[in-house]
């Protein structure tokens, strides 16, 4: 039986693994006792006992643990910020092209950021099928629910009920430094990363990443005919095994609208586009917790174990 230990279970992205864990019959989930449960020592036994380690920590912490690991047979999934972009690291993202593989056979797997991972989503496969220019100068939204913050910003908007000031939607990184933003450019092969506005909404968990675009920004593509070539990329790229789904029209059955709670409480994404012959709206939804974070922790856990790619997951 597989040995899984998580470091940092008691954060929101381990809690929401060892739930996931729960009902599985094929791992043996090691578990610290509370008085060592930050002990180095005790930390580094099961770190290298295990088969798959999950790192559930600050990014110095994460690194910090990284550097426990003497285990070559260890397989370390970092869910902080610290190794997206590093060299010798796999980005955990399976429905990019060829990345499925590359994960099954990875030792070191960088679990992506949750607003990343929604505009990779929409971004990369237009990059990658040339529509997109690599210097295409985007911008990008996303709503996310307050789980996202951590302990701290969940005890706050519990305890106030969604109160004043949190009772609205509330924009953050205003400086245009998100830790997002590395990986948002590295991983979909552009110049430069976009202009991101990621905004907390007061709902628990959910997210939807929007990235709006000009039809004359693509390359390739006729006159009018931008909202069918884009739907028939997504179709394409999102056709095989995996958590990401191309929708047609999500909003038909929201009356128009489309919330950025629709798929609180899943492990899966999908995919859509609006708009016009001129203005197209690109949107991901997901969960925050989920596909955002530890839905794709265990997806990429199952891959290098040789599981099916959504066992314990929902979707």
């Amino acid at each position: 039986m597989k040995k899984v230990f998580i470091d940092g279970s008691a954060g929101t992205t381990g809690l929401r693994i060892q739930e996931r864990l729960a009902a599985r019959t094929d791992l043996e989930v090691l578990v610290l006792a509370e008085d060592v449960r930050k002990d180095p020592a005790a930390r580094r036994d099961a770190l290298n006992a295990a088969d798959v380690a999950f790192l559930c920590l600050p990014d110095a912490a994460a690194v910090e643990a990284v550097q426990m690991v003497e285990n070559p047979q260890t397989v370390v999934i970092d869910t902080s910020t610290a190794h997206r972009t590093a060299a010798g690291w796999t980005y955990g993202f399976p429905e990019l092209d060829g990345q499925r593989a590359r994960i099954r056979r990875a030792t070191r797997v960088a679990n992506p950021g949750c607003h990343a991972s929604g505009f990779i989503a929409l971004v990369a496969p237009l990059v990658r099928a040339g529509v997109l220019p690599s210097d295409a100068r985007l911008a990008a939204f996303s709503l996310t629910g307050y789980s996202g913050g951590g302990k701290k910003m969940i005890a706050a908007y519990e305890a106030e009920a969604c109160a004043g000031l949190l009772a609205g939607g509330r924009q953050y990184a205003l400086g245009q430094s998100h830790k997002h933003l590395p990986e948002m450019a590295k991983v979909c092969g552009l110049d430069r990363a976009p202009c991101f506005s990621p905004i907390v909404v007061p709902h628990y968990s959910g997210m939807e990443v929007t990235v709006p675009l000009f039809a004359s920004q693509l390359r390739g593509v006729a006159a009018g005919d931008a909202l069918a070539a884009l739907r028939e990329i997504y179709r394409a790229a999102y056709a095989e095994e995996g958590l990401v789904r191309f929708v047609e029209d999500p909003s038909a059955d929201e009356g128009g609208f489309l919330s950025s709670a629709a798929l609180s409480g899943r492990d899966d994404m999908e995919v859509s586009i609006f708009g016009n012959a001129e203005r197209l709206l690109l949107v991901a939804r997901f969960d925050n917790l989920g596909k955002g974070a530890s839905g794709a922790a265990i997806q990429n856990m199952n891959l290098v174990l040789g599981c099916a790619e959504g066992e314990g997951l929902v979707f």
